[in-house]
């Protein structure tokens, strides 16, 4: 009975071969081949592809895979986007007939890749819900909604003076080693429970100072609505080129979701240095400090897809942190201003705050918020203004009081002021403060409650402000929240819980402190 099964079940299988054999016509499929005219740094020149087309994605022996650049008569450009040292003149190349794309997705979060995709975390294979190109326009001018919610980057002395709304782009800009990575990552860490999704895009960067950020994402439980998009210092110069366009497909995908995403860029002079390295490799003509005469455009139409999307199409948002690095505080360089006129603002750091101990080491007078502070609450607003005029009177100030000269009693005490506004901005890395407690402690500030307490003892001060916030009554957190203005009523509550806290710290007579 059994060989008789299986004897009706090889007749049906070889009688399906022999159908599909008859059925089976040849076809003759036109295939361009073209070869490799020579290898450089990064670069690869190529002839024999006549039908190939810009940006179009090709293959190489070993795996290795180029984007078509410079689309010549005689021959192509392209960037190779993986290790080519075993590549030589003559080798094979193939058009695979599509542009260059990035998987997107719920399965990306918490992974680290590469900008095409490849997973950097050992964590297995990537389930992507699909790809995007790398290259995409920018969204409508009539499918974009006005900036009207606050991004809470958890820095007092940004969301206070320097505010950021979902879908700017604030560029945060200045000197090496003084915080600007620290400011990006601190606004990640308190995305957390916000509904927000980020993207973490390091571009060149070490893989020492990669592995420090992804460490302390993790560390603060990040990861999880977190995307990192990674290029080290030794990737060929264009992975380092695509990587923040591909960030940026990763993050559209979730904000035509409907969802609100931080992109930030680490940093954009890597960036433009890669792609000057390829356009010189590449014969493009050399403009102001040797940069190609279209850098403008490629960083004007990658920052401009960073929007608020209206209501009907999901009303989603894409927030972008661009990092610039700065020479000896130059913010008139050619990248520079090039990026401060496409972005909506911008948070400079100071070397000699930093040198100082003050940290964020952010130049409040330089810095400037040109959306954010439509989007800002209304008690933000209402501490702010007095805020940033009062410090701004004491950095004026400040310079006299240090020669010892004799001060009279109201200078003394904008100077005294200004110095209890300094020690409040400061603020640890990695310690995000949230909202109502920025607002007991900037509140009580602007109030003068803590000009008699000695500068010693400011930190502590500020904790016990911190603390009383607790014991402010719900309804006065949803106005806070919510209202277009603060009332009185509001303001004098979080006021007396702010007094109770401060007057623990008092001296019984205000110090003349000149300096």
């Amino acid at each position: 009975m059994q060989t008789e099964h299986l004897d009706t079940a090889i007749e049906r299988a070889f009688g399906a071969i022999s159908q599909a054999r008859e059925l089976f016509e040849p076809r003759l499929t036109l295939r361009e081949v073209g070869t490799v005219s020579h290898v450089a740094a990064g670069i690869a020149m190529v002839s024999g592809l006549p039908g190939v087309g810009a940006e179009e994605m090709l293959k190489f022996p070993g795996d290795v895979f180029g984007i078509a650049f410079n689309v010549d008569e005689a021959q192509i450009g392209v960037l190779l986007l993986g290790s080519y040292w075993q590549l030589k003149a003559g080798d094979p190349v193939k058009r695979l007939g599509n542009v260059a794309d990035v998987p997107v997705g719920e399965g990306l979060i918490g992974r680290v890749i590469d900008p095409t995709g490849r997973t950097l975390d050992g964590q297995g294979a990537l389930l992507a819900d699909a790809r995007l190109p790398v290259e995409r326009p920018a969204a409508h001018i009539m499918d974009r909604a006005p900036v009207s919610e606050p991004l809470q980057t958890g820095i007092k002395v940004i969301d206070a003076l320097i505010p950021v709304g979902r879908g700017q782009r604030e560029l945060i800009l200045g000197d090496r080693q003084t915080g600007k990575t620290a400011i990006a990552v601190d606004a990640i860490l308190n995305q957390r429970g916000k509904n927000v999704l980020c993207v973490y895009c390091a571009i060149g960067q070490r893989a020492s100072g990669v592995a420090k950020v992804i460490a302390s994402l993790r560390a603060h439980d990040a990861m999880a609505y977190t995307v990192v998009v990674v290029t080290e210092g030794n990737d060929p110069p264009g992975l380092a080129y695509i990587a923040p366009y591909a960030a940026t497909s990763i993050a559209e995908h979730f904000m035509e979701q409907g969802r609100d995403v931080l992109l930030v860029y680490d940093d954009l002079t890597h960036h433009a240095r890669a792609y000057r390295e390829l356009s010189l490799l590449l014969r493009r003509p050399p403009g102001r400090e040797a940069f190609p005469g279209d850098i403008f455009y490629i960083h004007s139409r990658l920052l401009e897809r960073a929007t608020h999307l209206r209501a009907e199409l999901g009303g989603g948002s894409l927030t972008a942190l661009p990092i610039i690095e700065t020479e000896a505080q130059d913010i008139s360089a050619y990248i520079p201003t090039n990026l401060i006129s496409i972005t909506d603002g911008q948070i400079v750091l100071s070397p000699s705050l930093f040198a100082l101990g003050v940290l964020p080491a952010v130049d409040v007078g330089m810095s400037v918020s040109r959306v954010g502070g439509k989007a800002q609450r209304a008690a933000y607003r209402a501490v702010a203004g007095d805020l940033k005029l009062a410090y701004a009177q004491f950095e004026e100030l400040e310079s006299f009081s240090r020669f010892g000269a004799r001060l009279d009693e109201d200078t003394r005490k904008r100077v005294t002021h200004g110095q209890r506004i300094r020690a409040c901005l400061k603020q640890p890395q990695a310690a995000p403060v949230p909202m109502l407690e920025q607002i007991s402690v900037l509140l009580a500030l602007t109030s003068g409650l803590f000009d008699t307490v000695p500068v010693d003892q400011m930190t502590a001060a500020e904790q016990a402000v911190r603390e009383a916030a607790v014991a402010v009554p719900d309804d006065v957190r949803t106005r806070l929240d919510t209202a277009d203005t603060m009332s009185d009523d509001d303001r004098e509550a979080i006021l007396d819980l702010a007094r109770g806290a401060v007057a623990g710290f008092r001296i019984s007579s205000q110090p003349k402190e000149q300096g």
